[in-house]
């Protein structure tokens, strides 16, 4: 047996926020010797079996740290480092889309990984909600103590001393448990966050090449957008030549510019009919 285990047979346990819970009394081991669990006397709750992984050894005493914690780590660590290097999957794919092929199968690989996380979060989840019900129950139960305790020395039941001594182990319990309860609140807060970054990073390469050429460059080196994209519903005009352009309307009164070019047209009629009545005249007279 590893000599570290030795040593802390009959040392005290304590949880992360210094209360006692009992002392340890020995160990059960595998049958190739591996710990599996060591045996705590608590008192008048008797004998508990706490798992060796959940056991800390720190100086005179034995640390007691709670399943969720490990299993939250154990999430937060291994999900957070696959979305990490999904990440840098996606940079290079995206510099080199050659590799493509070779980015896929590794992308399947950390897919798979984050299927596999998303099980035990599952369970990590269901063990948080499980706690935060667990101290809203101990935290009503030690305020009604508290209160009934005030009632007590009212009464004149219990001397102020006594009060005094109950509202001071009943205000340091409620403060471990706020404080827990605010870890446990921040743990679910960040898987909340890596669950969302999952959404937008489970995407296979292939998928991420088809969304970034939807911007893509045109003959002349310039990105094609929506905004200069063909719009049929905006008329374009028509270059046209010089020869090809229509006159221009006549400009001022169209009705006096009609009126004198007929009278013109009557005045010219008129002269040239008096000028074949002169030739006619001249024959004759010859």
């Amino acid at each position: 047996m590893d000599k570290d285990i030795i040593e802390i047979i009959g040392k005290p346990v304590r949880d992360m926020y210094g209360t006692d819970i009992g002392k340890i009394l020995g160990t059960l081991t595998d049958i190739d010797g591996s710990i599996q669990s060591v045996g705590v006397d608590c008192g008048s709750e008797g004998l508990k079996q706490i798992p060796f992984k959940q056991l800390v050894p720190q100086g005179d005493v034995v640390i007691h740290v709670p399943n969720w914690r490990l299993q939250a780590q154990k999430v937060l660590r291994e999900k957070g480092l696959t979305l990490r290097r999904l990440k840098a999957l996606m940079t290079i794919v995206s510099e080199n889309d050659e590799m493509k092929s070779d980015a896929e199968l590794i992308h399947e690989t950390y897919k798979s990984k984050l299927v596999d996380l998303d099980k035990i979060e599952v369970e990590t989840k269901a063990d948080l909600s499980t706690r935060l019900e667990e101290l809203d129950y101990q935290t009503k139960t030690l305020k009604i103590i508290l209160f009934d305790a005030r009632v007590q020395f009212k009464s004149e039941e219990i001397s102020g001393l006594n009060f005094e001594s109950i509202q001071k182990h009943c205000n340091n319990l409620l403060e471990r448990l706020s404080h827990e309860k605010s870890e446990v609140i921040n743990v679910q807060r960040r898987i909340e966050e890596l669950s969302t970054e999952c959404i937008d990073v489970i995407k296979t390469p292939k998928e991420m090449i088809e969304e970034s050429a939807v911007s893509y460059l045109d003959t002349s080196g310039h990105t094609i957008t929506e905004s200069n994209q063909f719009n049929p519903s905006t008329s374009i005009p028509m270059a046209q030549e010089p020869g090809d352009s229509l006159p221009k309307p006549p400009e001022g009164d169209i009705e006096s510019q009609t009126t004198n070019s007929i009278k013109e047209c009557d005045d010219s009629q008129h002269q040239s009919k008096s000028e074949e009545l002169d030739w006619l005249a001249r024959m004759q007279s010859q």
